[in-house]
């Protein structure tokens, strides 16, 4: 239940610094956009393994690591 409240406010931040770059054509919080993306795809693999479909738990895991890792670069090069 509480993964499930958790991906929920995930996506919401992330719909909305998203919403917010394509209104505004601002994309300064971009970086921060990937970074609650990469964790929503976190809490979206821990679901897939709780539900034991370890393949696509661990293609999840990847996506979130490599989202993490962009959006991390993105906030020391700026």
């Amino acid at each position: 239940m509480m993964l499930k409240i958790l991906r929920y406010v995930l996506s919401l931040i992330t719909l909305l610094f998203a919403s917010y770059g394509v209104i505004t054509r601002d994309f300064k919080f971009g970086d921060s956009m990937i970074l609650f993306l990469g964790l929503t795809m976190l809490v979206l693999g821990l679901e897939e393994f709780k539900k034991e479909r370890k393949v696509m738990g661990g293609f999840l895991l990847v996506v979130c690591l490599f989202s993490l890792y962009v959006s991390i670069e993105g906030f020391l090069l700026n």
